[in-house]
């Protein structure tokens, strides 16, 4: 018994030492990450997704920053009901590039960190609870629906470096029509 209980410690010690050194972007600007993004890779293990992996198609995004300096992320997710969207309301922290969000799904309280950006092409992003590796994910965002391969290359060897397995690591294809053009919806 205590054998099995300073395993499962030092198993969380471990994952809490590979995402405490995650620093997020250098001088990150809120200003040039606003705007419309895709979600062209995303690396996630949780048993509960398993199923859904190959049924995952690019997402659309876009980041509204508040005058408080907190975010708003629509996101338009191709689903088999159709194209859904929905609203994320990030909370800014004391470090620029990090945020915090209520997770109604998981009831919890996640952190988002900027890890890199360019802003004009490419975003590695990092959402987790620190205590729990369920519910931690790395997002590879690009400003277009397809993104270079060394980002690509550079987005898998981080999700690796966070512990992710390989078949843990998606580029799904885009989605068509989601949003759906001629919703009225104004391209951000």
């Amino acid at each position: 018994m205590r054998t099995t209980v300073a395993a499962v410690v030092m198993v969380m010690l471990c994952l809490m030492m590979v995402h405490a050194d995650v620093k997020p972007q250098r001088d990150f600007s809120l200003q040039r990450f606003a705007g419309k993004w895709y979600r062209v890779g995303l690396a996630y293990d949780s048993p509960s997704f398993v199923p859904y992996r190959d049924k995952i198609k690019a997402s659309m995004g876009s980041i509204t920053p508040q005058a408080n300096g907190n975010v708003n992320l629509t996101m338009w997710d191709a689903t088999p009901a159709g194209c859904q969207s929905k609203l994320y309301h990030y909370e800014k922290t004391n470090v620029p590039g990090q945020f915090t969000y209520f997770s109604t799904r998981h009831n919890m309280v996640k952190d988002i960190t900027v890890v890199e950006t360019n802003y004009n092409e490419y975003a590695l992003v990092l959402k987790n609870k620190v205590f729990n590796r369920e519910y931690t994910q790395v997002a590879l965002y690009g400003r277009a629906q397809r993104v270079r391969i060394d980002i690509i290359q550079k987005f898998k060897a981080f999700a690796l470096s966070q512990g992710f397995s390989r078949e843990s690591i998606l580029t799904p294809p885009p989605a068509e029509n989601c949003p759906p053009s001629g919703s009225g919806r104004q391209a951000p």
